[in-house]
């Protein structure tokens, strides 16, 4: 499938759902705080879509390639937990100078105006308010973050975006587990303009993200989960983690997962699934040293090609799923048997693993 194709497709899959609904791609694997590794930066200018993957004839030609070796010497891959124009906090991976730093790093880039302003992608805006500085120190397994006053000038309605953006753009890191947040040096308990409580053990990812809590008639009987829908920007088809409440009825987190995504998003304006209503699974899930294997019906297809699932079914299946703690990768079979294969055709011969960036912005 071309990379157009799959822009059409996906957008024909958003429409329909804000019709339906009555409105209007990848969290990765932790970074170390280690020296950055050297990855790719295309010369500005360049047209290239910023979409889910590259086809043969979008690679660099030799000439780039000795060109852009000088600018990977100098910049590495972060995530930025930004907000889109939906209003949800969504991690963008943009490149970031190489420093020592990285944690103070990322955070100075969600500051308005700041660093971020040159590369910041089309329909996506910072979550900190201009003028803001910070300190940033790890310790135990949590970063320190001590706002200047600036910090408290924010609006309100972003008061718990801000919350995640931070707590997910630091939890990157393996040496990040918490967050604790400062004011002036004054740990602070609630947030400064609307009061939202800050738990005494600090923020985590276990807090959630993009918050739907629509179906849940309990909230006390229930726990969450994070599973990533889709959402577009321009020609650019992103993954949007929303963290949704679940019956404690629910015995099988997987297979709940499973059903939420084939559920798809609801009323949440902006979003899709990249799973169809009839998706089921036929067996429960089984998870062994990491790997999750899930047995489907022929309704995971994405296309009349027999044995062909889709990157966009694929990848949300596999980010959903290895935001559980004891899932590093997916398995898939339909009907029982293996032999899928993806978009490309290449068959997809061992468990797919959580891909290393999210929604990777090129230039």
């Amino acid at each position: 499938m071309c990379k157009r194709a799959k822009i059409a497709a996906v957008a024909v899959i958003l429409a329909a759902s804000a019709f339906i609904s009555g409105c209007g791609l990848f969290g990765k694997g932790k970074e170390k705080l280690d020296p950055p590794q050297d990855v790719t930066y295309l010369k500005e200018g360049e047209d290239l879509d910023s979409t889910l993957e590259e086809t043969a004839s979008d690679k660099e030609t030799t000439s780039d390639k000795e060109t852009t070796g000088e600018e990977k010497a100098d910049t590495v891959m972060r995530d930025l937990y930004l907000i889109d124009r939906n209003g949800m906090v969504v991690s963008q991976t943009l490149p970031l100078p190489k420093t020592e730093s990285t944690a103070k790093q990322v955070m100075e880039y969600l500051v308005a105006d700041g660093p971020v302003a040159e590369i910041l992608p089309n329909g996506f805006r910072t979550v900190l308010p201009a003028g803001t500085t910070m300190d940033v120190d790890i310790k135990d397994g949590k970063a320190i973050v001590d706002f200047s006053e600036e910090f408290a000038t924010y609006d309100a309605k972003d008061e718990k975006k801000i919350l995640q953006a931070v707590t997910w753009t630091l939890t990157q890191f393996e040496s990040v587990k918490s967050v604790e947040l400062r004011m002036n040096g004054h740990q602070l308990n609630e947030m400064p303009v609307n009061g939202t409580p800050i738990g005494e053990e600090g923020l985590s990812r276990q807090d959630g993200i993009n918050m739907d809590d629509s179906t849940a008639v309990d909230i006390t009987n229930t726990r969450p989960v994070t599973v990533y829908y889709l959402a577009q920007a321009d020609d650019e088809v992103y993954y949007v983690p929303v963290t949704r409440r679940i019956s404690n009825k629910e015995q099988d987190d997987i297979a709940a997962v499973v059903k939420e995504l084939a559920d798809g998003p609801g009323m949440m304006k902006g979003l899709a699934s990249a799973l169809t209503g009839d998706v089921k699974l036929l067996e429960s899930p089984k998870v062994e040293e990491g790997v999750a294997t899930l047995n489907f019906n022929e309704s995971i297809f994405g296309s009349d090609e027999k044995s062909i699932i889709t990157d966009a079914a694929l990848q949300s299946l596999v980010l959903s799923l290895t935001e559980q703690k004891d899932i590093k990768s997916v398995s898939v079979l339909v009907d029982g048997k293996a032999g899928l294969a993806n978009e490309k055709g290449e068959p997809l011969t061992a468990p797919v693993s959580r891909p290393e960036k999210i929604n990777a912005v090129r230039y």
